[in-house]
């Protein structure tokens, strides 16, 4: 019997009480998820900087670090007042803060007019998974990493909910729950990571030798920039995945910064350079250049932190969602490239990490799971005769 037809057998509330009812939680979960997506911004900004969730305890202003006292850090209200600005140095405060409230406010609202008053025991592993994808997808977004606390530490939350709330997993014994988190977790894992390695094998190393050697140049050029080399010219996110890729030239000459170095291995990741042993900000430098015998990089196909967060994603979806979530990713991976190719700006395609896709195919699958299933089998599983 679900929560709704328990209270009305019992004849506690009335159908006009109960639509009452309904609307109050409603709201109740906008406004939580709100304040929830407050906390979200701390996290989204200390994590990354291996600062403190706790201390200080109250949100500061990243430019002044004033510390905001609670009255004046009501969700969505105090930025739209202070139209985006810090109220102690009036420093421009980013409109991701606005956006994370308001998108955590709205996730928690869709959830809890998904799962209603007939499921609502599942609704806060539901409130606490969609907090860790908001905040995932955006510290992806602008580093390029996803913490452990979030993936690691995400999965072990996972599986402590699939015990409590078995019913996220389709069952009502806790040892079951655990069970299918632990299977989800495994195959999330393992899953992405045969892809990563078979990636890596397949795709992840590239070598180009010269004889003789031959010049290349390397032209900063707005937020990007640009390598000559071999006659072609290879644009510098082309040539790295994320921030562990390595480039390594092999030269026979190179100047930089106004020193010249022969005979040396130069390595270098996306935004520095490492010449002997000075290390050099590349958003710093306008170009080097030199001549070179080769030309190596190492891609790794996707980050290390993306595997893990699938152990998270399973662990509270079970493996079904991890099939799912990663045949969602893909196809809005490719839709997103060869849209952005189309209008000529594959550059926007190339800075968005794969943990966003991954996060959105997650929750594709916790609304419309069910129906996806359905289409699945309606299509692959031909009718009795």
């Amino acid at each position: 019997m679900t929560g709704e037809r328990r209270l009305r057998s019992l004849r506690i509330v009335s159908e006009p009480e109960l639509k009452l009812l309904n609307f109050l939680l409603a709201g109740f979960s906008f406004y939580l998820g709100c304040s929830i997506g407050s906390f979200l911004n701390v996290c989204i900004y200390r994590l990354p900087r291996d600062l403190s969730v706790d201390k200080p305890k109250r949100s500061f202003c990243p430019e002044c670090k004033y510390q905001i006292p609670w009255h004046a850090n009501i969700p969505l209200v105090t930025w739209l007042i202070q139209r985006g600005k810090c109220a102690n140095c009036g420093c421009k405060i980013a409109f991701r803060y606005f956006a994370v409230e308001l998108l955590t406010g709205l996730l928690f609202l869709a959830v809890w007019l998904h799962i209603g008053l007939s499921h609502w025991i599942i609704g806060f592993g539901l409130w606490t998974f969609i907090s860790l994808l908001i905040v995932a997808t955006f510290i992806d977004i602008e580093h390029y990493i996803i913490p452990d606390g979030i993936t690691i530490g995400g999965a072990v939350a996972g599986l402590i909910f699939s015990v409590i709330t078995p019913l996220l997993h389709g069952t009502n014994s806790h040892l079951e729950g655990l069970m299918w988190g632990a299977i989800g977790a495994a195959t999330g894992f393992g899953m992405l990571w045969f892809v990563s390695n078979a990636g890596k094998m397949a795709f992840g190393k590239k070598r180009m030798k010269f004889d003789p050697a031959s010049e290349f140049e390397w032209i900063s050029k707005d937020d990007t920039a640009e390598l000559k080399i071999g006659g072609k010219t290879h644009e510098w996110m082309d040539l790295f995945s994320n921030e562990k890729d390595v480039l390594v030239l092999d030269c026979t000459a190179i100047e930089v910064a106004g020193a010249r170095h022969e005979n040396i291995v130069i390595r270098s990741v996306y935004e520095r350079l490492t010449v002997a042993d000075q290390e050099y900000n590349l958003n710093e430098l306008k170009s080097f250049s030199g001549t070179a015998k080769s030309l190596s990089f190492t891609r790794e196909a996707m980050g290390f932190g993306d595997v893990k967060f699938m152990a998270c994603i399973g662990a509270f979806l079970g493996w079904k969602a991890t099939i799912a979530t990663m045949l969602i990713a893909s196809v809005v991976g490719a839709i997103v490239g060869v849209a952005t190719i189309a209008i000529g700006r594959r550059d926007w395609s190339s800075k968005i990490p794969f943990g966003p896709y991954l996060a959105l195919g997650a929750v594709i699958w916790v609304f419309y799971g069910t129906e996806l299933l359905a289409l699945w089998h309606t299509y692959t599983m031909p009718p009795l005769e």
